[in-house]
């Protein structure tokens, strides 16, 4: 909720000029309708004393409407206009998963249901993965698009409120990397576990510091400390790597991400 809240922020101050445009925006409005009439769904089957059913339609059909992976890979490289639809997306996506996760439960949502949450996630452990790592991958597009329109500022306008709006957007970016990696590290199914770590590998070092200058000078000894580590590991034929054991077996992740995982580790433990 917190990158949320960023990014509805900056859109507030972005300039006019910066209009949400082409297929992204029309993916996530999408999106947007999607999970509307998905809630609408869950609310009829719980009234019925059903449970959803997302093998066949309509909750597979919008299920597959909100988390559009395909579509969201598809898009041009990130622009710094999309605030509008990346919020609009993300947030529908954000509050399904929270929907499936409490399916069953009257609010608040408290200690007494975690039975209620437990089940939720055994049965609906396929579409939780595939919204863990949906939600991974167009976070790193929002930090992505955050970044280039911070970058092409000038300093006077880069003001005290959007500033704050941007330091949030990353705080709450790190956020859904450590839920990312603490699902990972439960009992998932290999499939699943192999998707969600392959979106975590793929985003973990944009999440966390690729896109994140914090003054001058800084990058340029980040780039060198890396460089010196790599250099370090030429003799190295594969990644190292860190083994988990699911369902089907152990699988190894790369640890290609690994400071992001330190960071977030640390957070976590905090």
């Amino acid at each position: 909720m917190d990158l949320v809240r960023a990014l509805l922020l900056l859109v507030a101050l972005v300039s006019p000029a910066f209009a949400q445009t082409g297929d992204g925006a029309a993916l996530a409005g999408r999106a947007s309708d999607a999970a509307k009439e998905l809630r609408t769904y869950f609310a009829d089957v719980a009234k019925a004393g059903g449970r959803p059913d997302f093998s066949k339609p309509p909750a597979s059909e919008l299920f597959g409407h909100i988390f559009d992976i395909n579509g969201l890979a598809a898009l041009p490289p990130p622009a710094p206009n999309e605030f509008s639809w990346l919020l609009t997306w993300s947030a529908a996506g954000s509050g399904v998963i929270r929907d499936i996760l409490t399916f069953g439960i009257t609010p608040p949502v408290g200690p007494k249901d975690q039975a209620a949450i437990e089940r939720n996630l055994v049965d609906y452990e396929d579409q939780q993965a595939v919204a863990s790592g949906f939600l991974v991958r167009i976070t790193a597009r929002e930090v992505q698009a955050l970044s280039l329109f911070m970058a092409q500022l000038s300093e006077d306008q880069r003001t005290p409120m959007r500033q704050e709006g941007f330091d949030t957007a990353r705080t709450g970016a790190t956020k859904v990397l450590s839920g990312a990696l603490i699902t990972l590290a439960s009992d998932l199914k290999t499939g699943n576990a192999r998707m969600l770590s392959a979106a975590i590998r793929d985003t973990g070092r944009c999440l966390v510091c690729r896109h994140f200058p914090q003054g001058p000078g800084r990058n340029h000894a980040r780039d060198r400390h890396r460089a010196e580590r790599s250099q370090g590991r030429r003799g190295e034929k594969e990644p190292r790597c860190i083994r988990r054991r699911t369902r089907g077996g152990e699988i190894a992740t790369p640890l290609r991400f690994r400071p992001a995982c330190l960071l977030v580790a640390n957070e976590v433990i905090a």
